[in-house]
Order: C-alpha cells, then structure tokens, then sequence
C-alpha cells in the first residue's frame, strides 16, 4: 500500500491548466478555510481562528487531495467589541457577500462540492446566509458549512469542557500551543483564565460584557499534547466528512428552477 500524500493541494499553487485535473480528480470538491483576526485573550495571538483553519484544511487536503482555497482571515467579530485592540470585523453583509463571491467565483473555475470550514463561531450565520445563495444561483452546487470545533461529539466535547460559550479556552491554547506556538505567550497564560458569565442570560451580550481580559474558560489547563490529540481527532474526523461528501449525490434530482411534477393520483 502506498503512502498517503504528506503536501496539500493549494489552490494559490496550482496553474489554469492544472486546476480542472485537481477538481476531476476530486468530484468538483475544494475547500474553503474561514477564520477570523480577533483578540484571544492576553496569551494568544489574534490570528488564531484562521491560523487553525489554514493548518487544518491543509492536512486535510494532503489526505483527500481536496484543493484548498486561500484562506479567509477576516471573519464576523463584532461581538468583541473596540474594548481590546486587535479585532479586525467583518459586518456579517459584507461577510456574506464575500464568501457568495468567492463561492460563485469556484463554480465557474469548475468547484461542484465547496466545503466552508468555519474556525470562528459567529461566522456561522453570515455564512449560512452565503450557502443559500450559492446553493439557489447554482442549481448544481452543493455547499457544506462545518465548523471546526463541533466536527464531531469527540470534538465538540473537547471545546466545550472548561465553558459553554468558550473562547481563547483550554483547547484553543491547546492546539496552538501544539499547532503553532508562535501564537502563544506561555508566560501569560497562568494568570489568563476567566470563568463564564453567560449561563441563564435571555440575551446575547458582548465579550466586553462577559470577560475581564477577552478570554472565556481555562487557558491554564491546556498542554501542547492535548492540543496535539485534538487536532489529529479534527483532521481524522473532518477528513471522514469530506470524503462522504464526495460521493454524496441529492436525494432528489428535481430543479431549483424547475416546476414542481404531480403526485401520482393528484
């Protein structure tokens, strides 16, 4: 048995000629990594959710040569507010039509299967909104949004065991600290944590107005060999996702356009 590629397959790097090949080869499928530049706190650098996307996408398109798209660093972040400097927000319009252009663009390089993979949480309904307009301009284009850290139960659970509403957390310090340590301040991370204030609240309030340093959760109970099995368990799981969608065909062949056909009988 031959081993497994170890390079991705970058978009940047490929040439016109080349890039029809890659999607053939990959059932019309790419990958986008959407992130975000936002404060993480006093002991993360605030490139952190698109420096996991870029790093997770790439080992997953080495596993399923997948091309992956450049990454989005930019993300909807309007939730941390001007209170730390560092955040650099997207209205979630903008965001949206963004990402429907960029969407829009692959489908006429040829993507058929575009699979939006989300490592900031409040990108989530800017990019729901993008994959209802893609899915309805291109009646044979299919969109998947997967965020990273609710992949899989295993995942999910990682994320969400020091708070519900988590960021800058124990596993987020634990897979830079495993993934890229040039993003963490390990003299900073002691004295980093703070609880979460959200539980039993009725309405969605700002990080200002939640957390004392931007941080929600326990940074001081992360290690780099935690973050190192949580990111081998995100690249496993996500790469079993991807695969699925490569086969995956609608359940039903009927047009988006189309009018709708009788029942028998009616």
């Amino acid at each position: 048995m031959s081993a497994l590629p170890t390079l991705p397959l970058l978009w940047s790097e490929r040439t016109w000629e080349e890039i029809p090949g890659d999607l053939e080869a990959a059932a019309g499928a790419a990958l986008l990594p959407i992130g975000a530049t936002e404060q993480h706190g006093p002991h993360l650098g605030c490139g952190m959710d698109f420096v996991l996307a870029d790093l997770l996408c790439r080992a997953v398109s080495a596993r399923t040569r997948v091309p992956m798209l450049p990454a989005l660093p930019y993300g909807c972040s309007l939730g941390h507010s001007r209170r730390w400097p560092g955040t650099l927000a997207l209205d979630p319009v903008v965001m949206t039509e963004l990402v429907r252009q960029i969407g829009s663009q692959a489908y006429h390089s040829g993507v058929r299967r575009l699979f939006l993979v989300n490592a900031h949480v409040t990108n989530a309904a800017p990019l729901r909104c993008a994959l209802e307009l893609l899915r309805a301009a291109h009646d044979d284009l299919m969109v998947a949004l997967v965020n990273t850290a609710t992949v899989s139960e295993r995942v999910r659970a990682a994320h969400f065991a020091d708070a519900e509403d988590w960021h800058a957390n124990r596993a987020e310090t634990a897979l830079m600290q495993a993934q890229a340590p040039a993003l963490v301040r390990e003299d900073r991370i002691a004295e980093a944590d703070d609880p979460d204030r959200t539980q039993n609240l009725v309405f969605a309030h700002p990080v200002n107005r939640t957390s004392r340093n931007g941080v929600t959760g326990f940074p001081s109970q992360a290690n780099a060999a935690e973050g190192a099995e949580l990111f081998a368990w995100m690249v496993e799981d996500l790469t079993a996702l991807v695969r699925r969608g490569l086969t995956e065909t609608p359940p039903l062949p009927h047009s988006y356009d189309g009018p709708a056909v009788p029942m028998p009988g009616a």
